[in-house]
């Protein structure tokens, strides 16, 4: 009988505290979750997310973006590098605010995942429950799609909604999506993890 398939190993990208990285890692901790969380790592120092993942016994790294004057694909090309010698198969963003290069979306396309907190293609960029509130939308919530070099604009692999309530503000509305984010993310990691879903010519195909 021969060995399973050693399962993908993930890298998440941080910037912050990374509450999603922490619901990613709990789940990969699940017997029979597809994916390995193997690293994290931030373009900031000190950044709250990397002390969680050392709890969590997890490799972590950091790439400082400052100490590269700028130059954004050499930065990238740091990054990769570190990603290469942890063996990383699948890139998962959680919260890293760094706008990509074409050239690091094409080193990882089909293999770099996002989420982001709206109905995708509605509210892009920054700000999407105030974006949300201002439309006046009946339905928001979070996306979770693949990279590509415009931003927000990958194919959705998964959604979850949430209703907008008639008393909602930024906060309350930003919370009720980040508890769908919570469950969406590692969902969809082991979706693509699994390779039930997968970015082929341009669109998500179901496996």
């Amino acid at each position: 009988m021969s060995a399973p398939a050693p399962r993908p190993r993930v890298g998440i990208l941080i910037s912050g505290r990374g509450s999603n990285m922490v619901s990613l890692v709990e789940a990969a901790q699940a017997e029979g979750f597809p994916a390995e969380i193997a690293l994290v790592l931030s373009n900031v120092p000190g950044a709250g997310g990397l002390d969680r993942a050392k709890e969590f016994g997890i490799a972590t790294a950091t790439v400082d973006h400052r100490a590269f004057n700028r130059d954004r694909e050499a930065f990238e090309r740091a990054m990769d590098e570190v990603l290469r010698v942890n063996q990383i198969d699948l890139v998962v963003l959680a919260g890293f605010m760094r706008i990509m290069t074409p050239w690091f979306v094409r080193r990882w396309e089909g293999r770099m995942i996002n989420i982001h907190p709206s109905l995708l293609p509605l509210f892009k960029g920054t700000h999407t429950h105030r974006q949300a509130l201002e439309a006046g939308v009946v339905e928001h919530g979070c996306s979770v799609h693949f990279v590509v070099p415009e931003l927000d604009a990958g194919p959705v692999i998964m959604q979850a909604k949430v209703p907008v309530l008639p008393e909602d503000d930024e906060d309350t509305l930003a919370s009720r999506v980040l508890v769908q984010e919570h469950l969406l993310y590692p969902r969809a990691l082991a979706e693509v993890a699994s390779g039930r879903a997968a970015l082929v010519d341009g669109a998500v195909v179901r496996r």
